[in-house]
């Protein structure tokens, strides 16, 4: 299982790279200000960021109860990463619509959009992040023990 130290360093290296993307990104296809699209992007992040560090670890102690390992095989890195992006939509929703000033529909639409990028951003994140970052395999029992492999 991931540590602690861990989760910190995942939740701010997701963020921020999707950070450098969203904003400049957001701008041009929604065609409002950057300025705008940078409080959205910076309120998601934070809102996001808490959301990670919370979701992941429930998920991880639910696998590792459930199945007793927290490896992720490619179906349950789909459903982690669906999963993960339902609970940010019901949050952000309400939020985006308040601040740009639209309905809760067009709200929708454009956090849809906002859905898509996000779903291939996190699974591409995630899947370098565990290469990168591997979780420390347990030692042999003859490590433990100390005799001789």
């Amino acid at each position: 299982m991931r540590t602690f130290g861990d989760r910190v360093r995942h939740a701010l290296l997701f963020e921020a790279v999707a950070l450098a993307i969203f904003i400049p990104g957001s701008a041009a296809v929604f065609g409002h200000p950057v300025e705008q699209m940078g409080f959205i992007g910076i309120a998601s992040a934070t809102l996001a960021t808490l959301w990670n560090f919370v979701f992941n670890v429930g998920f991880d102690r639910a696998m590792r109860r459930l199945r007793g390992s927290v490896h992720k095989t490619l179906a349950i890195r789909v459903t982690h990463t669906l999963l993960f992006e339902a609970g940010l939509v019901v949050m952000l929703i309400p939020l985006i619509a308040w601040y740009l000033g639209i309905g809760l529909w067009q709200a929708l639409l454009m956090d849809l959009a906002i859905v898509v990028f996000y779903l291939v951003y996190g699974f591409l994140f995630n899947l370098a992040y565990d290469r990168i970052f591997p979780i420390a395999a347990a030692a042999p029992a003859a490590l433990n023990t100390g005799r001789p492999l």
